[in-house]
């Protein structure tokens, strides 16, 4: 998935437009689906980013995937095919839902645990979140049993590493530096 310039014009344009027709909320939904189906398949990347594919064929592909996609969605699938961009259109999705959870005052948190949060461990983390950022966190758990344990907090641009393992990189730093054991 190609996350360019390109593609965050695409989504603020669509934004503007779903606005405009009042289906911003919709339009969201669509992409939702769209994203969560091309992280699940492989196969509808490759088509997307495929350049010997025909733009009109990959937009009849998506047209039978979303079938009930509103119409202001329908557009960007049409604009897209229409200037041949049409491996832009994940990166396009994902910016766009990240412009209109903005536009809402929410953010994105990703959490990366070693283990699965509990619901206990998730009101804590966006408590955390509350203290980096004065938006409303949306959190996203991603597990890495690699971090060892403790967490990796990102919002937006920053990132807060409470994790074992860079806590444990440190201290090897330290002796490393310092020549000692």
């Amino acid at each position: 998935m190609k996350v360019t310039r390109a593609s965050l014009r695409y989504a603020k344009a669509a934004l503007a437009f779903a606005e405009d027709a009042n289906s911003s909320q919709k339009v969201a939904d669509d992409m939702q689906v769209l994203s969560e189906l091309m992280k699940a398949n492989q196969e509808l990347n490759s088509i997307m980013e495929n350049p010997m594919l025909a733009a009109d064929k990959k937009k009849a592909i998506l047209d039978e995937l979303l079938p009930d996609a509103s119409a202001q969605t329908k557009k960007l699938f049409s604009l897209l095919a229409t200037n041949n961009r049409m491996e832009l259109l994940g990166g396009t999705c994902g910016q766009y839902i990240e412009l209109f959870a903005a536009q809402k005052g929410e953010v994105k948190a990703t959490v990366t645990t070693a283990i699965p949060l509990t619901p206990e461990l998730e009101q804590q983390v966006l408590q955390e979140a509350k203290k980096l950022s004065d938006k409303k966190a949306i959190l996203e758990n991603k597990v890495d049993p690699s971090i060892i344990g403790g967490y990796i907090l990102k919002i937006g641009d920053m990132q807060y590493d409470a994790s074992v393992s860079n806590q444990l990189n440190a201290i090897k730093t330290t002796l490393i530096k310092t020549n000692s054991i």
